[in-house]
């Protein structure tokens, strides 16, 4: 993570993006140590066995990790290595040795093409997922330091080491209602999940200001998911979402949420969910007898913040299966203690939870904002 100043807003920087699969080192050096292997047992087994054949592999496995030109020249070697064995034992001209080296020479010339089929699939890939990466950059934008009279730091942690491609999202805007924030999860993965991510951010950011509510705004969003499952068509798509309003002269926050994850409150160095009243998540909303989402309010002044997070963060597991204590984490850091800002409880967060799960298997999205002029 980039980061120029303690109270700069954290994202997933350019450099953390999808980058050129590279083999692991292991498979690069296996083709070194297969050679090396058969050139022990020749000196082990001597005669006994014309071990040397063993090198008809050696192209097929550098084809793994190396491209058509490095593995042309693992063939050539492997050629030159087995005449080498066989002319030290004076089998040089024998016929099972040539046909030995025409193997070899075969094994290298589809082996070659088989690198050549692999570096295009990896360049095609690549490409593709830039693409996908370039757009999520677009569509999850930088929160800013200060939006409004909230102070703000948002996180995007993919799943995947190396790539954006994913479902959460999340964006806070300016209204003449106050500062509204929305922050989701949405069915599916891959490209998929980035086009619904599209439409959702897409309505969330017009409805954001022309809405007289948060559930006026729900509606519009739960009116474009639903022509997006019509046009896919998809009849389980759905996204969770929390949307918030916060009004600086009363200093109060109002949400709705739609089957999403409760946001966490720190406040007067106590840090607790804030639960109210549940709706569906968006698009489920035409099912039958569903009551319309209710918003409701919870102080929010100065000292205070509200972090807002996917369901990535509090089911990541650790080894023995335990899922992610987020309330408690926070307890234990900022329990007690001074206020923090927006950025030191996610960048809090993003350093602590790889020591409770190393491999993620779901995308991770935060949000944090506190009232301005608190720090």
């Amino acid at each position: 993570m980039r980061r120029t100043s303690p109270d700069e807003p954290l994202a997933l920087a350019p450099e953390e993006g999808f980058r050129h699969a590279v083999p692991p080192a292991w498979m690069r050096w296996l083709p070194f140590v297969y050679v090396a292997f058969v050139l022990l047992l020749e000196i082990t087994l001597q005669e006994e066995w014309a071990v040397s054949f063993f090198l008809i592999a050696l192209p097929a496995i550098a084809a793994y990790a190396y491209g058509p030109v490095a593995v042309a020249a693992f063939t050539v070697f492997a050629i030159l290595l087995e005449c080498a064995i066989a002319a030290i034992a004076h089998h040089l001209g024998e016929n099972h040795h040539v046909t030995a080296d025409i193997a070899t020479a075969l094994v290298g010339i589809l082996a070659t093409a088989l690198a050549a089929h692999r570096s295009r699939q990896e360049r095609s890939l690549v490409h593709a997922n830039s693409v996908a990466e370039a757009l999520m950059r677009a569509l999850l934008r930088p929160v800013p330091h200060q939006v409004g009279r909230v102070l703000a730091a948002s996180l995007y942690r993919p799943s995947e080491v190396g790539t954006m491609v994913g479902g959460d999202l999340f964006d806070i805007r300016v209204t003449h209602a106050g500062e509204r924030a929305i922050i989701g999860d949405v069915r599916g993965k891959g490209l998929q999940a980035v086009r619904t991510v599209a439409a959702v951010l897409g309505s969330f950011r017009e409805a954001a200001y022309e809405a007289e509510d948060l559930p006026t705004l729900a509606a519009r969003l739960e009116r474009r998911l639903t022509r997006e499952a019509e046009d896919i068509p998809d009849e389980e798509l759905f996204a969770t979402a929390l949307l918030i309003e916060f009004d600086s002269l009363a200093q109060r926050v109002t949400l709705t949420n739609h089957g999403h994850v409760e946001p966490v409150l720190i406040s007067g160095g106590e840090v607790r969910m804030l639960e109210g009243p549940p709706a569906l998540p968006l698009g489920l909303g035409g099912l039958a007898a569903v009551e319309a989402p209710v918003a409701w309010s919870h102080r929010f002044a100065r000292g205070d913040v509200l972090l807002l997070v996917t369901d990535g963060l509090v089911e990541a597991r650790d080894t023995s299966g335990d899922f992610y204590p987020l309330v408690d984490r926070l307890r234990d850091r900022f329990g007690g203690r001074p206020a923090p800002g927006p950025a030191d409880v996610v960048n809090f967060l993003n350093t602590d939870l790889p020591r409770h799960a190393r491999n993620l298997h779901d995308d991770v999205a935060m949000l944090a904002i506190a009232p301005h002029g608190h720090i």
